[in-house]
């Protein structure tokens, strides 16, 4: 290709960025890319930065240096977070979820790419400045949004396995019970999958009673790691005093009333 238009240099590192949250991208490889001075494409990025502040579409930061160059970081904004939070209450409070023994149907909302997504922005927004080295959740219905948690982080997904498996080597495993149901159950995490004394954030979908969270947390302690936050999608309004202390969810279960096909649920914090 000849000589880049600005407009399609832009255009390009937008893209590049938007793929890659909270990564450092050298300018030389911009300036490799389109063949032109360091100076043009600071000139493009501070076009990119300007137009990201006025639209609430993350953050562009710079860093000098010979190891410099410049990382984007996702910004969902105050309104943006409040319309996507309503829009989760309406989706959920329809009774048509309610399922046989007053359990809410959520599946589908938590394997909606879009959703997901945007969940793992606000999470990573809420959880960046501690610095986390890992994210961590539990099979099954946690992992979409850990996983977009970590995405825009830019940080290492692990999890937590309800059995251990051959495939995965030597692992560490525990016995918790339920906060809610009080059962019994069992959760495995691979030796290799967490190094020692590492910097994690717990993420899941849903919260009751805290007994499946203070089983992770008791799991990553044999593991010395330290947990800097817990986030949920979904937490309930009973019991009122969790397991574990200073998480962080998105929405409030107040009530599944089967009989009369209602549905209560809130945002949260």
């Amino acid at each position: 290709m000849g000589k880049w238009r600005r407009s399609e240099r832009v255009a390009v590192m937008t893209k590049y960025l938007l793929e890659r949250p909270n990564t450092l991208v050298s300018l030389n490889h911009f300036a490799a890319v389109f063949k032109a001075a360091k100076s043009s494409i600071s000139e493009d990025i501070s076009i990119m930065r300007d137009v990201f502040q006025k639209l609430g579409l993350g953050r562009i930061e710079t860093q000098a240096g010979a190891g410099g160059g410049l990382i984007y970081h996702p910004h969902v904004g105050k309104q943006e977070a409040l319309a996507f939070i309503d829009e989760l209450v309406h989706r959920m409070a329809d009774p048509g979820r309610i399922l046989p023994g007053g359990f809410l149907y959520l599946t589908d909302i938590i394997f909606d790419a879009r959703v997901a997504q945007k969940v793992g922005e606000i999470f990573a927004q809420r959880f960046l400045e501690l610095d986390p080295q890992y994210v961590v959740t539990i099979e099954t219905k946690g992992i979409p949004l850990a996983l977009m948690t970590a995405r825009a982080l830019n940080r290492p997904l692990v999890v937590i396995r309800d059995a251990s498996r051959v495939t995965e080597g030597s692992a560490v495993s525990l016995n918790y019970v339920t906060g809610s149901s009080r059962q019994i159950r069992a959760m495995s995490l691979p030796r290799r999958a967490l190094p020692m004394e590492s910097r994690v954030i717990i993420i899941d979908d849903f919260m009751k009673a805290g007994g499946t969270a203070k089983g992770m947390v008791d799991l990553l302690s044999e593991f010395k790691a330290s947990v800097l936050g817990i986030g949920v999608l979904v937490d309930t309004g009973v019991p009122e005093k969790k397991l574990v202390s200073g998480y962080y969810s998105l929405l409030r279960l107040v009530e599944v009333n089967e009989q009369e096909k209602k549905v209560v649920i809130i945002p949260n914090n």
